[in-house]
């Protein structure tokens, strides 16, 4: 069956920087297009990037771009957010996605908390 498994989160300080892993089983991972969305308390969940089956493109919402790195490693069926300068904002449960076969697969997510 299709797995998606988050890990990374933790407690950061203002201005540091933390690696989300997402690793992936149940489907050809190398095919589908992998998302990351996070959820703060209060509020709707929110797209956070994407990336390609092939890595080749990615998408960021506008208030991580330049500070976020979606990447992939199809080798490993893993897909990475690598967040820097991290903000108070950021602060949310952050959940891995694909889309197979018309239906939407998430992960147990993982907290990110950044507070000094």
């Amino acid at each position: 069956q299709v797995r998606l498994v988050e890990s990374g989160g933790g407690l950061v300080q203002p201005g540091g920087s933390l690696r989300l892993s997402c690793a992936a089983s149940g489907f050809t991972f190398s095919t589908y297009t992998m998302y990351w969305y996070r959820q703060a308390p209060g509020k709707e969940r929110e797209f956070v990037a994407d990336i390609t089956g092939a890595g080749g493109s990615t998408n960021y919402v506008d208030s991580v771009k330049g500070r976020f790195t979606i990447s992939r490693d199809n080798a490993k069926n893993t897909v990475y957010l690598q967040m820097n300068s991290l903000k108070p904002e950021d602060t949310a449960v952050y959940y891995c996605n694909t889309h197979l076969w018309g239906k939407a697969y998430w992960g147990q997510g993982t907290q990110v908390t950044v507070s000094s």
